[in-house]
This record gives C-alpha cells, structure tokens and sequence, in this order.
C-alpha cells in the first residue's frame, strides 16, 4: 500500500498537540501538592485525588478504548469468521467496569490505597505482593506493546454479524468472562478509581465509563461492516479484498484512506492516534507507579524520599515504554504475549483481589498455592499465537489446521474447547481459600509448630503496623493502611461499610481505641 499522506499528516498534528499539552500540564503542575503537605510522588500516581466526572468520564472511558479496542473491534466485525458476535471487546470491558463500580471502587478508593497492589501487600505482606507484581506488569507492558502495533497497522461478504457455533459456545462464554471480570484487576483502571475526589465519585465514573464504551465502539463495528459489505475492485484499493492479503486487522485505516473524503480520513486517523496514545501512557504510567511504590519504596527501600521515588517513577516510564515499542516494532508475538498475560491477571489476580477484600481468613501461604495453582492450569492449557503446546488437555479438545500469523505455513494446533480460563480462575480462588484455612487450623490448632511459619501469614497475623502516606514499615507481614490518603467524609462512606474484611478493621480499631484511651499511657508503663 502507498503511503498516506492525510494519515501521516494527522497522526503528526495530533501528537505534537499532546506533546505540548503534556508539557505545558507538567510545567503547571511542577510543584503540584507541596502547598497541601502531599508528597508529589503520590500527586503523580493518583491525580491529586481531585479528579471530577466531567474529566474523570473520559479518562476512565480512555482506560480501554485505545487502538487494539477501536482497530481490534472493527477486524472482528469485518472477519465472516467471525463478525459481530465475536466482537466481545466493548460488551465485556462495558460490563467490566459496571462490575468494578458495583462491587470494588468503592471499597479501594474508600481505603484510600494508591495502588492496586497496596491491599496485597497488607494482607499477604510485601513478598507476596512482588510476586503479584509480575503478573500485572506483564498484562501492562505487552498491553502497551499491543496498543502501540495498532498504530504502526495503521468480492461482496454479507455476514458480518456473525455466529456462534454449538461447539463454540463454551469457548465464547469462556473468552466473555475473561473481558468482564478479568478487565477489573488492572492498575489502569484502579489509577482511575483512585484518583476520583471520594468513593462515590469513583462508582459514577465507572458506570459513565461503560457507558463510553459502548458509544465509542459504534464507529468501530460500522466500519467493520461497511468493510465486509464492500466490493473492492469498485475502490481504489483494488480488486483483491483485504482479508485475501492478510490486512484484516487493517480494516479500520483502509476504510478512512479509500472509502472517505480526505477531511475524514485526517481527523478520524488523527483520533485513533490520540486513542493510541491516551491507553499507552496510562499504562505505563501504572506500570511505573507499582514499581516505585510497592517494589521500590515497600519492598527495598522503605526509607526513600519522596524525591527518589518520583525519580525511579520517571527512570521506568522511560524503561517500559522503551521496552513497549521495541516490542511492537520487532517482536511478532506481542498479541500473544499480551493474550497470554491478560490470562495471567485474570486467572491470578482477579481471585487475589475478591479474597482481599471479601473474603475473611485468607493469608500469604493460600496466596502462593494459588499463584502457583492458577498458572499451571493456565499454562497448562497451552497457546497457540506463542506456539505454546499444552500438556493439560481439557475435555473436548480437538485438532485444527491453521496458518500461523508469522510464518504463514499451515500446522495443526491444538485448540481447547474447554473454558479452562474461567475454571482456572475459579480454581484459584478456592484454592486460596482452602489452603489458607487449612494452614490456619493446623498452626492454630498445635498440630504444626509455630516456628514454622515461616511466611508469618498466621501466628504474627496480629502484629503491629507502623506506616505514615509514603512508607509501609512493617514488623510482621501486615501493612497497615490506616493512615492513607484522606478521603473527604461528605462523598464517601465509612471505613467499615466499605471494606469487607472485618477482622483486619477490628484489629485496627482496638489498636486506636488502646492509644486514645487514657490508661493506654499507665499499661505502656
């Protein structure tokens, strides 16, 4: 294909538009929370907390319209393999955040957390959380690799609303679900929910989020279609269709360049540039913050000034976005990649977070075992985009014929008809669940002496905490998180009606009542 010139054009106005913009905010904004006593590290992870629903509206909606959304949306409607049945993205990612909002906003933004990984981190200690780390890094690095391929991809079919096949029903429900709950567990969309002015605010932004899904997704699945219904040798793009050249994940820039007036062409390019670069940024910038803040500063260096940790925020912005597009630009499995790690988070951390925060009783050793659980069964499963064999087959597995996206030479892969996603992750949470109680009634219970517990997940569950807004220190494996940003009472709702896990709010609040109480001073003595 020719180069296109309104295209270039647009995509070159567009971006040196944010790079000014960017500029001009980061100038504005140099010595932002300095005046309010507010460490500058945590201004940058989480806005300042003062975010509103007019802005908060569309940064959440840009959460997940990028450019795999918009161009991976108008491939699968284009695709008579696939159509609009198949194009789960923007049902899935809307449901997501309705999720998000209904059940886990509030009690995240109510607890004031700045991570997604601080709630972690004060139920199964630090250790733990770096392990959950490398999950959710991997879904935002190759997320952003994903997102940035978008933009270097810049005869007569009339099913483009597709079908879904008897034998296909399980695989689609399985793949539904993976969007819906697995799209709740990433720090993208938690920067967002802890970045709103109180709980409340960060539940209504979910929900016009959805909603903003659902809008930005139309343009998208036109374009599909109106790229399924066209007889391309009436267009200047030729004879031959762009599915029989191996461009279907093409189909949205093709449309703009040989079906639109230039005007269209240049502003539409220009938004799906800004789309791209609007996901990309976030995502990384999420990357960066659970770096500094809960591997960096928790994890190693407890003692690090608020002026070290902005500086370790900037030097990895600069390592992962660097290492994002390298990948996009030269490795061709980056979709698989990110196919296999937004398995990783929905199948590990998505169970992890429902244990946290609503579930009594877990600990560090239950967290481990379904870790470990979650990622053998989904690894087990195998991936084909990676040439990844599985060597756990799953009922109702078949063979099938497919031309592989790199070499273009057939072979036959084994494709699981199973959801094995979703009972991957259900595994996992009950695993948790299991382990942990049974290692709580066998340290409790005498049966296994107390000296190991090496994990101190259960005899110093009751430890003391110490932590001030930047720095956890912890002498057992708890963080306590009673001292986090503030949340402005009039919009939020109580500490206790938010967070479910009412044994670590008793604790905490005896420990306040013990040191406001007037013989707190005699018994110290």
């Amino acid at each position: 294909m020719t180069i296109h010139v309104e295209g270039l054009v647009a995509i070159a106005i567009f971006y040196l538009l944010i790079l000014v913009v960017g500029i001009w905010a980061a100038w504005k904004n140099k010595h932002s929370g300095e005046a309010e006593g507010t460490n500058r590290s945590e201004t940058i992870m989480v806005g300042g907390r003062d975010i509103g629903l007019f802005v908060g509206g569309f940064t959440m909606t840009a959460t997940w319209v990028g450019g795999g959304y918009i161009n991976g949306t108008a491939e699968y409607v284009y695709l008579p393999d696939y159509g609009l049945a198949w194009a789960q993205a923007p049902f899935g990612y809307a449901l997501s955040l309705v999720v998000g909002g209904l059940f886990f906003a509030k009690p995240m933004r109510s607890r004031g957390y700045v991570t997604m990984l601080d709630p972690f981190q004060q139920i199964y200690g630090k250790r733990m959380g770096g392990l959950l780390f490398i999950p959710a890094l991997m879904g935002e690095i190759f997320w952003s690799a994903a997102i940035l391929s978008a933009l270097v991809k810049q005869v007569y079919q009339s099913p483009w609303r597709g079908s879904i096949g008897k034998n296909d029903t399980w695989v689609w429900i399985d793949n539904f679900c993976l969007l819906m709950l697995g799209g709740i567990p990433w720090q993208v969309y938690f920067q967002r929910v802890l970045s709103a002015s109180s709980a409340t605010y960060a539940q209504v932004l979910s929900f016009l989020a959805a909603f903003g899904c659902l809008v930005m997704a139309v343009p998208s699945v036109l374009i599909g279609a109106i790229g399924a219904s066209t007889d391309w040798n009436q267009t200047s793009y030729g004879a031959i269709a762009p599915k029989d050249r191996d461009q279907a994940d093409m189909i949205l820039p093709i449309v703009l360049q040989h079906l639109c007036p230039p005007f269209v062409s240049f502003f539409g390019l220009g938004a799906v540039s800004a789309a791209v670069m609007s996901s990309a940024d976030s995502s990384i910038l999420s990357a960066s913050s659970m770096f500094a803040r809960n591997i960096y500063q928790l994890a190693f260096r407890q003692s690090a000034s608020d002026r070290e940790i902005v500086w370790v925020m900037r030097i990895t912005i600069f390592v992962f976005g660097g290492l994002a597009t390298v990948m996009a630009l030269v490795t061709g499995t980056v979709y698989g990649l990110w196919y296999l790690s937004s398995d990783l988070v929905y199948v590990i951390i998505f169970p992890q977070l429902i244990s946290v925060l609503f579930v009594k009783g877990t600990n560090t050793y239950g967290s481990v075992a379904a870790y470990l659980f979650g990622m053998l069964l989904r690894i087990g499963g195998g991936e084909p985009y990676l040439r990844m064999p599985p060597f756990i087959y799953y009922p109702g597995w078949t063979t099938e014929q497919r031309i592989h996206h790199m070499t273009g030479e057939m072979e036959d892969v084994v494709v699981q008809k199973f959801p094995f996603k979703t009972v991957s992750m259900l595994a996992s949470f009950l695993g948790n669940v299991a382990v942990s109680y049974l290692a709580k009634y066998l340290f409790e219970s005498g049966k296994i002496s107390h000296k190991y517990d090496f994990l101190d997940a259960v005899v110093s569950k009751h430890s003391g905490e110490i932590m001030d807004k930047t720095t956890l220190v912890t002498r057992g494996n708890n963080i306590g998180l009673s001292e986090m940003a503030p949340v402005k009472p009039r919009l939020s709702v109580t500490l206790a009606a938010a967070f479910k896990r009412r044994d670590t709010l008793a604790a905490e609040t005896v420990e306040e009542e013990d040191e406001s109480s007037p013989d707190s001073s005699h018994h110290d003595e």
